[in-house]
């Protein structure tokens, strides 16, 4: 079963080493760093993508945009669904539980993406996933608003500091 792990830069070397992540996805403001990736996570598997973590754009920051779509899908396309995939952001809850929300729809397009959702929600309560960059990918991916639409009716997660580690699975729960 193909795994996805979601955590903040803060817990990234743990769930690095916990999860046995072999690819890394980073989600972090322009200027945002990363001290220092994973020893387990090789160079040209680790993407930084610099986008903040905003819904409107806003004077000063890097509003999500369709190229960081096709970086993230193409990024998605090349993981060989092996070795487990890691994403971060700097909270672990907007940009990152996005990211990993996307990678689902697109991986696994016969999933529903209300179920997908709805998965989120169950692995992570704090969940908020940015709205703009399900939007982009909404489209990017055909899905005609109901990537989107999920995700409101999802709600906002529970308010946090930084969200707790979570694992989604690429492949549907089996009831």
């Amino acid at each position: 079963m193909s795994a996805i792990h979601v955590c903040s830069l803060a817990r990234l070397p743990e769930t690095a080493i916990e999860s046995k992540a072999k690819s890394l996805l980073t989600l972090l403001s322009p200027g945002g760093v990363v001290a220092e990736r994973p020893p387990s996570i090789a160079a040209d598997r680790h993407l930084v993508i610099n986008v903040s973590d905003i819904v409107t754009p806003t004077e000063g920051h890097t509003h999500p945009q369709a190229g960081h779509i096709a970086d993230l899908l193409a990024f998605f396309a090349a993981w060989d669904r092996v070795d487990p995939l890691l994403i971060h952001c700097y909270a672990g809850v907007s940009r990152s539980t996005a990211a990993a929300y996307i990678a689902v729809c697109a991986l696994a397009p016969d999933r529903d993406e209300s179920e997908v959702a709805r998965s989120l929600r169950a692995a992570s309560p704090s969940a908020t996933p940015n709205a703009s960059l399900v939007a982009l990918a909404d489209a990017a991916l055909g899905r005609a608003g109901r990537m989107s639409a999920a995700i409101t009716a999802i709600g906002r997660g529970e308010d946090c500091f930084e969200g707790a580690p979570f694992r989604l699975d690429l492949d549907a729960p089996t009831a």
